[in-house]
């Protein structure tokens, strides 16, 4: 069985590409737009293709029955059409609820004919990276509502959850809303950090425009949709944490606080 992961040297793919190996897959192909510079172990099959470029795709996808799909709603329904056509089977998909920013791909994926499961995972513990420089700056951080709350989940841990579903049977039709271990709110978050960097660090409170402004120096024009959308929303959201990822790969979900302490020189100058 030939597993195709596209994004491969994203930062979910590549994680999915390790852990396919990991869990005795030998037929692994990697989609990458270029295998030169992808420094892919070995036995991984290298194909070049890009899923925005519809056309580099037809000879990545022939012989393979099964993929990780990554999120490109502009071009997933073509994406989906050649797969089918080259006889893949069966998709796991990064995606979201229906009505999400990623529902689309969920949609597209289901209305496909293909055999799918949907992983909508919430908030990346990845996405405080966007607080560095903030933090190396001054030591502190500037946003609108410290007590949003989220059940941030690693990267690593989404990647686990989708090799077990692509190596695994029983996965067909379900949608996982992967999370963390815990609700943490953005003091928390800030907290954590501190104790693994060793250093005492501040949240300051700032309006809303004081945010985009702060955040846009290193957001650019996202900044805006970022404080409206994902830190407002943290305000409104029922955070509720669950253990699907253990169920799933049978290890427990990453901590945030562990999380913190291995990536230390992501808060550092």
């Amino acid at each position: 069985m030939t597993i195709l992961v596209t994004g491969a040297t994203g930062n979910i793919g590549r994680k999915v590409v390790d852990h396919l190996l990991a869990r005795g897959a030998t037929d692994v192909r990697a989609l990458t737009t270029n295998p030169a510079r992808a420094a892919l172990p070995a036995q991984v099959q290298v194909a070049k293709g890009y899923l925005r470029r519809v056309e580099t795709l037809p000879a990545a996808f022939e012989g393979v029955t099964a993929a990780y799909l990554a999120p490109t709603p502009e071009t997933v329904e073509d994406v989906l059409r050649i797969a089918r056509e080259a006889g893949v089977g069966y998709v796991v998909d990064l995606s979201g609820e229906h009505e999400s920013w990623w529902g689309g791909v969920a949609k597209a994926v289901e209305a496909s004919g293909l055999d799918w499961t949907h992983l909508s995972p919430g908030d990346f513990m990845e996405n405080t990276v966007s607080w560095a420089p903030q933090i190396i700056a001054d030591g502190a951080v500037h946003e609108p509502w410290p007590e949003g709350r989220s059940t941030p989940i690693a990267m690593d841990d989404i990647a686990r959850v989708a090799a077990a579903a692509l190596t695994t049977p029983g996965h067909g039709g379900h949608s996982y809303p992967l999370t963390g271990p815990e609700v943490l709110t953005r003091t928390d978050l800030l907290d954590r950090i501190a104790a693994a960097l060793g250093t005492p660090l501040r949240f300051e409170t700032v309006s809303r425009d004081r945010a985009v402004e702060v955040l846009g120096r290193t957001m650019g024009d996202q900044a805006q949709w970022y404080v409206d959308t994902i830190l407002k929303g943290a305000m409104e959201w029922e955070a509720r944490p669950n253990t699907l990822v253990e169920e799933i790969t049978g290890t427990p979900a990453t901590t945030f606080a562990t999380w913190a302490s291995t990536h230390t020189a992501s808060f550092r100058p």
